[in-house]
């Protein structure tokens, strides 16, 4: 859905899906650039440890939370691989590599 605006409050909290329905996981985080002057989304943040981005990595720099169990795995996907054409069904087109799901890891 190249060249479209969308609202990103809209975006955040849907479930995305892959070409055989699963689901990936929910939209926690959006990643954006400035290109010629413009805003543009280039990634997007999935999963429970997107999540913990979203609210603050730092917090998982406090004792307290250290303790609690969270998914270590950040998926991101490019932008350029998401099908918005149903904005309240968002999906995956093709593979991810695994090059775009990065692995995320908390500090201990």
């Amino acid at each position: 859905m190249s060249g479209s605006e969308l609202h990103v409050e809209r975006l955040l909290g849907r479930r995305v899906r892959d070409d055989d329905g699963a689901v990936l996981g929910r939209i926690e985080e959006l990643r954006a650039d400035v290109i010629d002057g413009e805003t543009v989304v280039t990634e997007i943040h999935l999963g429970p440890a997107a999540l913990w981005e979203r609210l603050g990595g730092y917090a998982l720099q406090l004792p307290f939370f250290r303790l609690l169990p969270a998914a270590k795995r950040v998926s991101r996907v490019p932008w350029s691989k998401m099908d918005f054409s149903d904005p309240d069904d968002p999906r995956v087109v093709g593979s991810i590599d695994d090059d775009a799901q990065s692995a995320g890891t908390r500090g201990r």
